[in-house]
């Protein structure tokens, strides 16, 4: 399994993305020793101390005693284009795949702003075991992010059960070989996944959602591109409730 995680000048937020990630990791390890995970970091043209973070993440990970299987890579850029660094990415992973063949090769993709479950990377591996060629993820906005009446609302909006298989980079899973055939992410500044979806389900790939594993994602309103989650939460929540 493959993950790739996009960072833009994120260094208030990749500490705990890449702590849940060591904690999914480990989880998988846990159960499935023999399944390696190689990980690629997009630093996108950051400029604050995001690099020097995943620095040391990644030496950490990779001499960490009784770890799992783990390939980390840094990738830099200079886009500003979350399609493009999701991309560039998946190529640098690709490379791990060699082996074993796309078909029985997974990428998985999440975000610098958020935290995924620690069940997140057992999940998608689920999606392969049963031959899925896209998994949809459910995301939940950082509790502290919303107000009451904003906490009231979402809680409506997304009852127990209910699966709205929205589609999130935050999230989001994909079988390698299905990636190849559909072009991969094209370089879009916004919406590179919503884009990637709508071409897997033309192609007529098996598309599925859960609910399983879902990924806490940050819930502020202004976000890395202009049309984002952190968008859709202003339209939809109003301001920030400690920046109001």
């Amino acid at each position: 399994m493959d993950v790739v995680l996009p960072a833009h000048d994120e260094e208030e937020l990749i500490g705990a993305s890449l702590a849940a990630l060591s904690v999914a990791r480990e989880r998988l390890a846990a159960t499935h020793p023999d399944v390696e995970v190689g990980i690629a970091v997009v630093l996108d043209a950051c400029t604050d101390g995001t690099a020097d973070i995943v620095s040391r993440w990644s030496v950490r990970t990779a001499t960490a005693r009784g770890a799992a299987r783990t390939d980390v890579s840094v990738v830099e850029i200079a886009e500003r284009n979350v399609g493009a660094a999701r991309r560039a990415g998946v190529e640098r992973v690709v490379g791990f795949a060699t082996r074993i063949g796309l078909a029985h090769r997974w990428i998985a993709t999440t975000d610098a702003d958020s935290r995924v479950d620690p069940a997140w990377l057992l999940a998608h591996l689920d999606a392969l075991s049963a031959g899925i060629d896209v998994l949809l993820g459910t995301v939940r906005p950082e509790a502290t992010d919303l107000d009451e009446d904003g906490l009231r609302r979402w809680a409506e909006a997304h009852p127990p059960g209910h699966l709205p298989g929205n589609v999130h980079g935050a999230h989001l899973g994909i079988r390698l070989d299905a990636y190849r055939r559909i072009g991969g992410f094209a370089a879009l500044a916004e919406h590179e996944d919503v884009d990637l979806v709508a071409r897997a389900r033309r192609a007529g790939l098996d598309v599925r959602a859960t609910l399983d594993a879902p990924v806490i994602t940050s819930g502020r309103r202004e976000g890395r591109t202009p049309g984002g989650y952190a968008a859709f939460l202003a339209d939809a929540y109003g301001p920030h409730p400690t920046r109001a």
